[in-house]
C-alpha cells in the first residue's frame, strides 16, 4: 500500500508544479501583451472661439454716358470742348489723346498684366486726376481710347495728399470721335465715380452733372443734332488706313479717321 500512497503524493506535487507553470507562463503573456500594446491617445483639445482680424477689400466703379451728339466738322468744335468742361471744375481739364496703335491692346484691368503695363506706360505722364478717371471709365466700358480723345476734370469732391480722388468724388467730362462717314465730331459727356466705398449721394450727384455737361453741349452752338449710338470699327483688311495717324478702318465705307478726323486713303 506504501508504495501506491507515495505515488500518490508524487502525483499530486507534479501537479501542483505543472499549475504553477502554467500559471507563470500565463502571467508572463499577459504582460508582454500589455506592454507591446499601444499607449492610449489623449482627449482632444476642447475646441474654442479665438479672436480674429477680418480684412476685405470691395471694388465699385461706376460710371455714365449721356447720348452723342454730332458736332460741326472743322477744329472749332474741338476747340471748344475744353471750355465746356471748365465751367465744372476749379482745376484743370486735362485733354487726353487715344492710345498709341502700337499699345492699343492697353487695359488698366488688373487681371491682364501685359495689358495692364502698356496701359502703365501709355498713360505714364497722365496727371492723377486724369489716371483715376480712365481707370474707372475704361474698366466699366464707357470709354474706348483706341479712338476717343477725352477731355477730363475733378467735377465733384476732393483729393488725397497725392492728387487722387477720393471714392465719393466725381470724374469725367467729354468723349469726342470723329465720324467714319461724315467728318462730322461726335461728343457725348461722361461721368465715373468708385473705388473702395460707395456714397448714397454720388449716383444723384453724378447724374446731374452729366445731364449739365450735356445741356451746354447742346447750348455751346456747334451741336447739329444727335448722332446714332455706334462706335468706330478697327480693323486690318479693308485697305483703309490714316496718312495721319497711321489708323487702320474696320469698315471699307469708311471716309473720315476716327481718332483724327483726317481722310482716310486706301493703302492696297
Amino acid at each position: 500500500m506504501a508504495p501506491s500512497g507515495h505515488s500518490g503524493r508524487g502525483a499530486t506535487g507534479a501537479t501542483i508544479r505543472l499549475r504553477s507553470t502554467e500559471r507563470a507562463e500565463l502571467s508572463i503573456s499577459f504582460l508582454r501583451r500589455k506592454k507591446n500594446d499601444p499607449e492610449p491617445l489623449p482627449p482632444p483639445p476642447a475646441v474654442k472661439d479665438v479672436d480674429a482680424s477680418e480684412y476685405s477689400a470691395r471694388l465699385t466703379l461706376m460710371g455714365r454716358s449721356s447720348d452723342a451728339l454730332r458736332m460741326a466738322a472743322g477744329p472749332a468744335a474741338a476747340a471748344a470742348l475744353p471750355s465746356t468742361v471748365e465751367s465744372f471744375t476749379e482745376g484743370r481739364v486735362e485733354v487726353i489723346e487715344p492710345l498709341p496703335l502700337d499699345l492699343a491692346d492697353a487695359s488698366p484691368a488688373m487681371e491682364r498684366f501685359t495689358e495692364l503695363q502698356q496701359w502703365v506706360v501709355a498713360r505714364r505722364d497722365v496727371g492723377p486726376v486724369g489716371r483715376h478717371a480712365l481707370w474707372v471709365l475704361e474698366q466699366i466700358d464707357a470709354l474706348d481710347m483706341t479712338v476717343d480723345t477725352f477731355y477730363c476734370a475733378l467735377l465733384h469732391g476732393e483729393t488725397d495728399t497725392g492728387g487722387y480722388p477720393e471714392y465719393q468724388a466725381i470724374v469725367g467730362g467729354l468723349a469726342s470721335h470723329w465720324d467714319e462717314l461724315s467728318g462730322e465730331l461726335i461728343v457725348r459727356a461722361v461721368v465715373g465715380w468708385g473705388g473702395k466705398g460707395l456714397r448714397g449721394d454720388t449716383d444723384r450727384i453724378g447724374q446731374k452733372l452729366l445731364s449739365t455737361l450735356h445741356a451746354n453741349l447742346i447750348a455751346s452752338g456747334h451741336a447739329l443734332g444727335p448722332a446714332e449710338a455706334r462706335l468706330p470699327l478697327v480693323g486690318e483688311r479693308t485697305g483703309l488706313s490714316c496718312m495721319h495717324c497711321g489708323f487702320q478702318a474696320g469698315t471699307v465705307s469708311a471716309m473720315y479717321c476716327p481718332r483724327c478726323g483726317m481722310r482716310m486713303s486706301r493703302t492696297g
